[in-house]
């Protein structure tokens, strides 16, 4: 929900006369010198565009630590929330929760706290999944999806439940103790805290919280050298140690912003270069589109990130040593080099598992027969997931565009070229924002899009998948000729026999 333009200017003013800054001169507003807040419709709505061009590397904007929203910052300022909080009684409550009840103890002060301004500008709403209701939890339709938001919801109302007896001794406003309340509390630190190193919490940062987020593209080769490394790790090689590491710390550099001891302030730092005008992104980290919606309640169209982990039988896992996160299909549609590893070991006779191991394991193909027959399991597997969820990825498309159009609740909508399971999910809407406000129809309805468009990305990496499998299989079909046995070379002097009856 985007605020109004005052309160924006009294944030950026109020912020100038702290020391938030993006310059080393002094002025009015904390802007203006390399940033400029802007409206990117097609790109995250409000956010930071470049006021001039900038090169990357190049220090973007700075605030001090001493106006950071931290628990240690707030409790310094507030004597009761100090004696309240450190009341042995709260002891068990994690970082987050006391972070989440000091934000609603300064947001009941209203106008009178120091942070008023900042509190203005933050949104009303989010839709991280725990704001889920049953119907967009169901939208998802897939099993892990769905239990995600499940948990995500319980864990709130878990932690909620916690907390309620300090929030009570702070005697907060009734409607600050409503679990709507803390919902809007625990989703403003999902998705805006920023890390620090002396507090697991994080901190809320005015105007450094403006940014929106870009996904950090990862090449090719540096996935499957981290999936190189990992398994060296595994079977306890320790002569990847260092490869290791050196991968480690590339991708802290994913991140373009960080709090720096020698000048006491989060800084901010231009991940490439930006010509005038063009909105400048900030990496928060490496997220799937599930893990967006669950701790920032958005997602991306183009994901580098994004994955589909595809069920597999018990002794696919036990006749690997990869863990279970590597065993993915990428967002393109290709399986990871750990999967292709795991299911080219799995199709080998158990007898003969042992002497090609390393074979596997340097990415080799054993031969075209094994190659062709893990193909063809990994497009059966997709299509068979596809086939079994409410909706295919067509319908998905038709409703996407057919929710853009739903304004008003009582007009008539088209809906000629929409399947009879898309009728009725549109028709489960109306019937579930019926006694709901203007305003929470509003919410649902934005909350179902998110859940019909994260469906419809995970849809679509089966579908490429699909295709990249067909594709692949359908070059060595014509060339090779293949029979029921084959034997094919591998490694020098080395050759694998696989038969084909089981194909």
């Amino acid at each position: 929900m985007e605020q109004g333009q005052g309160d924006l200017e009294r944030l950026l003013k109020w912020a100038a006369e702290i020391g938030i800054s993006d310059s080393t001169c002094c002025g009015d507003s904390c802007l203006g010198h390399s940033l400029a807040v802007s409206y990117f419709p097609s790109a995250g709505g409000r956010g930071l565009g470049a006021a001039r061009d900038l090169r990357e590397g190049e220090l973007l904007l700075k605030v001090p630590k001493s106006v950071l929203m931290t628990k240690e910052i707030l409790l310094l300022k507030d004597e009761k929330l100090s004696l309240s909080v450190n009341d042995y009684a709260h002891h068990s409550l994690s970082p987050t929760q006391i972070l989440a009840v000091c934000l609603l103890y300064e947001m009941g002060k209203g106008k009178i706290s120091w942070w008023h301004p900042y509190l203005m500008n933050l949104p009303r709403s989010y839709d991280i999944l725990a704001t889920f209701g049953e119907f967009e939890k169901q939208a998802l339709q897939v099993d892990d999806a769905i239990w995600a938001a499940e948990k995500a919801t319980l864990k709130a109302e878990y932690e909620w439940k916690e907390a309620n007896a300090l929030m009570k001794q702070l005697k907060l406003k009734p409607q600050l103790l409503t679990f709507k309340a803390w919902l809007w509390a625990t989703a403003t630190i999902s998705s805006r805290t920023l890390h620090i190193p002396w507090d697991a919490a994080g901190c809320l940062c005015p105007v450094g919280d403006l940014f929106n987020y870009s996904a950090p593209g990862e090449e090719p080769s540096r996935c499957e050298s981290m999936e190189h490394t990992m398994h060296d790790l595994v079977n306890e090689d320790t002569s990847g140690m260092a490869d290791m590491e050196q991968l480690v710390s590339d991708s802290r550099r994913l991140t373009d912003g960080g709090f720096e001891k020698d000048v006491d302030a989060y800084c901010f730092y231009a991940k490439k270069s930006y010509k005038e005008g063009e909105q400048v992104l900030l990496s928060y980290g490496t997220y799937t589109n599930l893990e967006l919606l669950e701790h920032y309640g958005f997602l991306l169209n183009e994901n580098p990130n994004d994955k589909v982990f595809i069920p597999l039988e018990p002794e696919i896992y036990s006749s690997c040593s990869w863990p279970k996160e590597s065993l993915f299909i990428h967002q393109n549609g290709k399986p990871s080099f750990a999967l292709l590893s795991t299911l080219r070991l799995w199709a080998t006779p158990q007898n003969q598992r042992r002497s090609v191991g390393h074979l596997v394991y340097s990415g080799l193909q054993l031969s075209i027969q094994n190659e062709m027959f893990i193909l063809r399991w990994i497009s059966k597997k997709c299509t068979t997931i596809l086939k079994n969820l409410p909706t295919s990825f067509e319908d998905d498309s038709l409703l996407l565009s057919a929710i853009d159009k739903i304004q008003n609740l009582d007009a008539p909508l088209e809906l000629n070229n929409v399947s009879s399971t898309c009728r009725d999910e549109i028709c489960a809407f109306k019937a579930n924002i019926l006694q709901k406000g203007e305003r929470s129809s509003m919410e649902s309805k934005e909350r179902w899009r998110l859940a019909v468009e994260w469906r419809l990305s995970y849809k679509k990496i089966l579908v490429d998948c699909i295709s990249y499998c067909d594709e692949i299989f359908e070059k060595p079909a014509a060339t090779t000729g293949v029979g029921s046995s084959i034997f094919v070379s591998v490694w020098p002097t080395y050759m694998v026999y696989v038969s084909t009856d089981s194909l």
